[in-house]
């Protein structure tokens, strides 16, 4: 796996101390738990409003099953990060697609699967581990798309458009300099994954932060960062 972002393991070291191939068959445990939903709905994780659709749920399923522990409560709190930026900005809720957002937050570090049983299909030798991350993500839905395995959340079909705001979005999550200029849902996933290294901000509260922070604690998460970038 080839990581070139130096900023990232930056970011790591300074993390504040504010608080603590189809995947329909889903792992045991909160995240197996899918209906298998006609209409998108609502769940609350950490008092969060988040969006819950199957595919949502497979890709939730699907990063935990490829990723260490740390990666996966640091996506979940990327995710929820995320929404609640889109909480407090009415500009961009009223725009950002909510299952676009939750998928390329959901699967943003694919490209950091250390397991070796699955390297050979999704970290390359010679590629950056972002651009891993968004091929391993795009195959990961046109695969979902081939089965069928899930119902279009509010009648939107998973079109070229929206798996490539997938695409770019994990592409470019450690680059805002060019994501806070991109589509809405390519900014809100880097911001919300940069609130995870940099804490609260874009209108999100400290206190918003520390009770996602007791669901998905981030106290192993410089050490694993370094583990895996050296």
């Amino acid at each position: 796996m080839m990581l070139t972002h130096s900023a990232l393991l930056a970011l790591a070291t300074s993390l504040l101390p504010f608080s603590h191939a189809s995947y329909h068959h889903l792992r045991s445990g909160p995240v197996a738990e899918a209906p298998q939903l006609s209409l998108s709905v609502d769940r609350t994780i950490a008092r969060v409003s988040v969006l819950d659709t199957p595919l949502i749920r497979a890709a939730q399923a699907y990063a935990r099953d490829h990723g260490s522990p740390f990666v996966y409560k640091h996506i979940m709190r990327s995710w929820l990060f995320g929404a609640l930026i889109l909480k407090h900005n009415t500009t961009l809720s009223s725009t950002v697609d909510r299952e676009v957002h939750a998928v390329a937050a959901l699967l943003h570090d694919l490209g950091w699967d250390q397991d070796p049983t699955s390297n050979s299909h999704i970290v390359s030798p010679d590629r950056r581990f972002e651009v891993d991350g968004a091929i391993a993500a795009r195959t990961f839905i046109s695969s979902q798309l081939q089965h069928n395995l899930f119902s279009y959340a509010n009648g939107k079909k998973w079109t070229a458009q929206r798996i490539q705001l997938v695409w770019d979005a994990i592409a470019l999550h450690t680059q805002p300099s060019i994501a806070h200029h991109k589509e809405p849902e390519v900014e809100v996933v880097a911001k919300g994954i940069a609130m995870d290294f940099q804490g609260p901000g874009y209108g999100v509260t400290r206190e918003e932060c520390a009770r996602v922070l007791r669901e998905f604690p981030n106290d192993d998460m410089k050490k694993g960062v370094n583990e895996t970038i050296i």
